[in-house]
């Protein structure tokens, strides 16, 4: 009974937080929303088993993803935005075309799940003292350890190139020299003046 409850909460909470994030017209609200609508659905895994995929999902998009949407959106100027584009006939007609086919979808996995007789009870683990994270190291490093090198070699280009392009030599900057500051000499660097009193230092 409290699993039931605490399910339809979750899940009406985030129903409406993801509602928010499509009808607000505030970037900043669209975000607090997406962030409400994480933490719920994080909540959901949680429910079923899953706790490290709820973790996970807290970790990543609520404290670095989303994070980072906030900062973007408070370092750009939302104020002069122009939205005749997003009144045109094309914009529109595209967005309810993409709602349709999303709702239809939706309609269909509710449909099959009814016509199959799915319950929230067949995707509860069954019991095991082997914990998830272990289970789900095992499938990462056997079944699928080359598609998880692949992709540990595609962030490894992307950090080696977003490094490469951060420290790409640029004309007219002024940069650091470690070892031209260890070399100087004290005559480099002090200068002994006898001022007049009363008289500033030209």
């Amino acid at each position: 009974m409290i699993v039931d409850l605490l399910f339809y909460m979750f899940a009406s909470v985030m129903c409406i937080g993801a509602l928010g994030v499509a009808l607000s017209r505030n970037p900043m609200y669209s975000v607090l929303f997406l962030v409400l609508t994480f933490f719920n659905a994080a909540g959901l895994f949680i429910l079923i088993g899953a706790e490290f995929l709820g973790l996970l999902l807290m970790m990543v998009y609520v404290g670095a993803i989303a994070v980072m949407f906030l900062f973007v959106l408070m370092t750009v100027d939302m104020t002069g935005e122009d939205d005749d584009g997003m009144k045109s006939p094309f914009f529109v007609t595209f967005v309810l075309i993409t709602g349709a086919v999303l709702l239809g979808e939706i309609i269909l996995a509710i449909l099959g799940g009814i016509a199959s007789n799915a319950r929230i009870a067949e995707f509860v683990p069954a019991e095991s003292d082997v914990q998830n994270i272990v289970l789900l190291g095992r499938v990462l490093f056997t079944n699928y350890i080359y598609p998880f090198i692949t992709v540990s070699m595609v962030l490894l280009v992307g950090m080696v190139g977003a490094i490469v392009l951060t420290h790409r030599k640029r004309e007219g900057v002024n940069k650091q020299d470690i070892s031209e500051q260890i070399s100087r000499t004290k005559e480099e660097s002090i200068e002994m003046t006898s001022p007049t009193l009363g008289k500033g230092i030209s």
